[in-house]
């Protein structure tokens, strides 16, 4: 009886366990910090079967947990309900509740959402850091707006080129939109959307002085949709005082985010190249024997792979000019010097980085050559 029981506990503590999921991942997503400000990576558009999406909120905290976000925001459609004859709910605060509920033994940021939706050339319009989406459920756009404002909501702009809404694949900055931002209603844009990435909406940012916003945009699972396809989700990078809710909003009103997906990162200049910095670190710098070639080695220590441009005068003795340096993995120039030097300057056109339309970021460090 006594061997019947420790079985009797054995298969119950194994099919317990079965049970359990876990929130790690080989591709875990990784940046580091800048000076002065942490780096947190969210995604604020997302979708559940509380609007068009195909899965409970809970699934979205479990894969932003496995993708090691900091925060996210589950942004479901105030009007269009594909699902609401299986799933009635006239609250439109239940997603958010049950994100908060799976979160809230973990060390996940869930911040409060939802899609503004309407036809061109309105568009659809994230509404994140809201009190209570209810109030936003208004006839006229202009009056849900409205309501996200005196909610100190902060709004962005979703996939402008989107080509169902513009057939040439260009974002249109209607009027309606131009009244937003004059009103204090509008303050980013998505430059990258499910992966799509539209310069022109990088060069409406720019030119509206919007915040770069960069999202996954998930209906189905982040697994399937993307990392079977061998992508990462696309998140926004926000450079935060500190990791609150408060420092998060306070960084998107001041512009400081970097749009990401897989190795693309869109950026104003003085957000996106403290950035590149922090990602590589110089680990040798040595001149090969009596020769006048020196031995750069680089490391990134971020989950992207980084592709580089040789811009110095120098060219290299075992490279092309174009290079990769692996995610959390090391490249090791060699770079003829002609004769041999105390100084060298790095410069490398990080060219899937973009700053501007059709404009790279460009890395540059001194370095003193070992002797």
């Amino acid at each position: 009886m006594k061997i019947q029981t420790i079985l009797f506990a054995l298969l119950f503590s194994v099919a317990i366990s079965a049970q359990e999921h876990s929130h790690h991942s080989t591709k875990a997503l990784s940046f580091p910090d800048v000076p002065g400000y942490k780096t947190l990576k969210t995604d604020f558009h997302q979708h559940t079967v509380f609007s068009d999406g195909s899965v409970w909120p809970n699934i979205r905290i479990m894969e932003a947990l496995r993708d090691n976000l900091d925060a996210v925001s589950l942004t479901e459609h105030l009007e269009y309900q594909p699902h609401s004859k299986d799933i009635p709910h006239p609250d439109r605060n239940r997603a958010y509740e049950i994100a908060m509920n799976e979160a809230k033994n973990h060390d996940l940021l869930v911040i409060a959402g939802s899609e503004i939706t309407r036809d061109a050339p309105v568009g659809h319009s994230n509404a994140i850091f809201i009190t209570d989406a209810n109030e936003l459920m208004e006839d006229e756009a202009e009056d849900a707006f409205a309501a996200a404002k005196k909610q100190n909501a902060f709004v962005f702009w979703n996939h402008p080129a989107w080509h169902p809404q513009n057939p040439n694949g260009n974002p249109y900055l209607s009027d309606f939109q131009k009244a937003r931002i004059k009103n204090g209603e509008l303050h980013g844009i998505e430059v990258i959307n499910d992966g799509d990435y539209a310069e022109e909406s990088l060069a409406l940012a720019l030119e509206q002085n919007l915040t770069i916003m960069g999202t996954s945009d998930i209906h189905g699972l982040i697994d399937w949709h993307f990392k079977e396809k061998g992508h990462s989700r696309p998140i926004t990078l926000v450079l935060a005082k500190e990791r609150t809710k408060n420092s998060i909003k306070e960084a998107l009103f001041a512009g400081r985010t970097i749009a990401v997906f897989d190795d693309l990162m869109v950026g104003k200049e003085e957000n996106l190249l403290p950035l590149l910095n922090a990602c590589i670190k110089v680990k040798e710098v040595k001149y090969i024997g009596k020769t006048s070639i020196v031995s750069v080695t680089l490391e990134n220590v971020s989950s992207t792979d980084l592709l580089f441009e040789n811009l110095m005068p120098y060219t290299f003795y075992s490279n092309p000019a174009v290079f990769t340096v692996p995610a959390k993995g090391t490249k090791t120039l060699q770079i003829k010097t002609l004769e041999q030097l105390e100084n060298l300057e790095l410069k490398l056109s990080a060219i899937r980085t973009y700053v501007a339309p059709k404009e790279h970021a460009v890395l540059t460090r001194n370095l003193k050559i070992e002797e």
